[in-house]
């Protein structure tokens, strides 16, 4: 047997190893999809992100995997390539605008556009220490506005299909509204952010810059925000909220520029982010993403979902 034939013996394998785990509900008619589909997944050099990018090479798409450092990156886009999948890495960071730019022309150039985004891209830092805030602005700023920046990049390059462009955000229960351990006090902005018909952009922004304002001041305790990893609990709470925001921004598409933005919650997953002290692994903690980014006929978007149900913000 040839490297080749092993190869796709591997990859044959582990595609049905997935496939008796975690089915995605689809016949031959209503696969959307084929290998002329693109699929960038941020964040993808591993946990979370790389099973993410792996899943979706399985079901037969094209992925470009991205990654802040370009080393990792690339040795992560090599395992996956000799397993014989079609995954393609280029470097990316979500906070630098620059790199930002610099991959939007590349994916103009390589594909002319991308049918599938996965925003995986973020940092933790306070992950089993004290919540001290130390880099509140980096959580922010790394898990939010990069979130957004990056969204807000590929959109004129999402492509029009009858299924629908789609965007799966990656965030988490604690970014919860109204979670029952570590919820908003401030009741008028909770009232506010909970309101989609008065969500904005500027009143999400604002929220943000006003919590990393007292961080400053030192007054962010007695500001109403969450006391549990609060700078991370913040930042996926305000993704989530961009998240609705955009539904309805997209909402008024016609049917053949139709984009869903949906966000989902992998669970407590064994990663290098939570000092692999999780409890599900990174093969589950997949899953539900890649569900959302491969249902026929998605019709579903600026909902909250985790282990493939939908729960509330």
């Amino acid at each position: 047997m040839d490297k080749k034939e092993r190869a796709k013996e591997r990859r044959e394998k582990r595609r049905q190893e997935i496939s008796l785990a975690r089915t995605i509900p689809y016949s031959d008619h209503q696969r959307w999809w084929s290998a002329d589909t693109v699929a960038v997944v941020t964040g993808a050099n591993r946990g979370i992100g790389f099973e993410i990018a792996h899943q979706l090479a399985l079901h037969e798409l094209t992925v470009v995997l991205t990654s802040r450092e370009t080393g990792v990156g690339e040795e992560a886009a090599k395992v996956l390539q000799e397993g014989g999948l079609n995954v393609l890495f280029h470097q990316l960071d979500i906070v630098d605008p620059t790199s930002i730019e610099t991959f939007t022309e590349w994916i103009k150039e390589k594909f002319g556009g991308i049918d599938v985004l996965v925003n995986n891209a973020g940092i933790n830092y306070n992950i089993g220490s004290e919540n001290t805030l130390e880099f509140a602005e980096n959580v922010i700023q790394t898990n939010y506005f990069g979130t957004k920046n990056m969204i807000k990049a590929m959109i004129p390059l999402m492509r029009s299909t009858a299924a629908g462009a789609r965007i799966v955000n990656v965030t988490s229960r604690l970014g919860r509204l109204n979670g029952r351990r570590n919820r908003i006090g401030d009741l008028s902005l909770r009232a506010q952010l909970e309101d989609v018909d008065s969500l904005s952009e500027e009143l999400i922004d604002g929220a943000m810059n006003s919590f990393l304002q007292q961080v400053k001041d030192g007054t962010w305790e007695s500001g109403g925000w969450p006391q549990v990893f609060t700078d991370y609990s913040l930042s996926k709470l305000a993704v989530n909220a961009y998240t609705r925001l955009m539904a309805r921004t997209f909402s008024d598409r016609s049917d053949g520029e139709k984009i869903y933005i949906n966000c989902y919650c992998p669970g407590w997953v064994k990663t290098a982010m939570t000092g692999w002290a999780g409890h599900t692994s990174p093969e589950e903690g997949a899953d539900t993403a890649v569900w959302l980014a491969l249902l026929p006929e998605l019709s579903i978007s600026g909902k909250f979902f985790a282990e493939r149900r939908e729960i509330n913000f």
